[in-house]
């Protein structure tokens, strides 16, 4: 089951499959919609970033809007529409726009998982965050790894709170698994002929700087990079000629 709050950018409040709730509510910076503000506010949950997640508009133009069955941002309307089965949630997204525009969008998911949770995906070419890195190394934990600042930098499991924060994108990787507390949930997303990705955000109360806390994101993507700006070649999802595009993201959970 999934509710959403659709005065507050169409963030997803609630996830609950397999007898528990995965969604993270936030570090409680506000109360109420965040609509109109101009500066982004973490407050869990799901957020849909479009058309980009960092850069500018942070984390996209849609978090500060509210939503109806479907949402505007510029000259593309995104619409969604979700599908309960057991244990199990399908997102379906149809985007309009003129075509040949390009865009990243992520479901941006703060997960509710404690220390020790696992994350797993298949091998991956890793682009590092911050510093907007160049490609680096690999995934998993056991691929050769030649970042400079992190040389033993492990981010399969969150650990302890050690004052890290770091982003990642699994490039080409439509799939992830978290495992937490005798439960596992998978994402996964589809989208032929459009670079399909997986981001991570890992903060062991490393962010912010003046009063740090603790969140685990995992991001399926449409794209290669956070910043739309940073995108080179094949990085940014495209609208075709018809000018229509669609996708499906599909969470499903299970006890272990």
């Amino acid at each position: 089951m999934v509710t959403v709050d659709a005065v507050d950018g169409g963030r997803w409040t609630s996830l609950w499959l397999a007898n528990r709730e995965w969604l993270w509510a936030g570090p409680g910076l506000l109360d109420g919609p965040r609509t109109g503000h101009a500066a982004f506010t973490d407050a869990g949950g799901v957020d849909e970033c479009f058309p980009t997640v960092r850069g500018t508009p942070d984390h996209g133009g849609l978090w500060n809007q509210p939503w109806s069955d479907s949402v505007t941002y510029e000259n593309a309307v995104l619409t969604r529409a979700f599908t309960t089965g057991t244990d199990s949630i399908t997102v379906d997204y149809h985007l309009t726009a003129p075509p040949g525009y390009e865009f990243i969008w992520a479901a941006h998911a703060l997960l509710d998982c404690a220390v020790g949770a696992t994350i797993s995906a298949q091998p991956a070419e890793c682009r590092l965050y911050p510093e907007a890195a160049p490609l680096l190394g690999g995934w998993p934990a056991n691929a050769p790894w030649v970042a400079t600042s992190w040389p033993a930098l492990d981010l399969d499991t969150y650990g302890e709170s050690d004052g890290t924060a770091v982003g990642a994108v699994l490039v080409d990787c439509p799939t992830m698994t978290v495992r937490d507390r005798g439960a596992e949930l998978t994402m996964h997303l589809s989208c032929p002929g459009q670079p399909v990705s997986t981001a991570l955000w890992r903060n062991q109360a490393g962010f912010p700087g003046e009063a740090p806390y603790r969140s685990l994101g995992v991001e399926p993507m449409l794209g290669r990079v956070f910043d739309l700006a940073e995108a080179g070649p094949g990085d940014a999802a495209v609208v075709p000629e018809t000018g229509e595009l669609a996708w499906r993201l599909t969470i499903s959970a299970r006890p272990v």
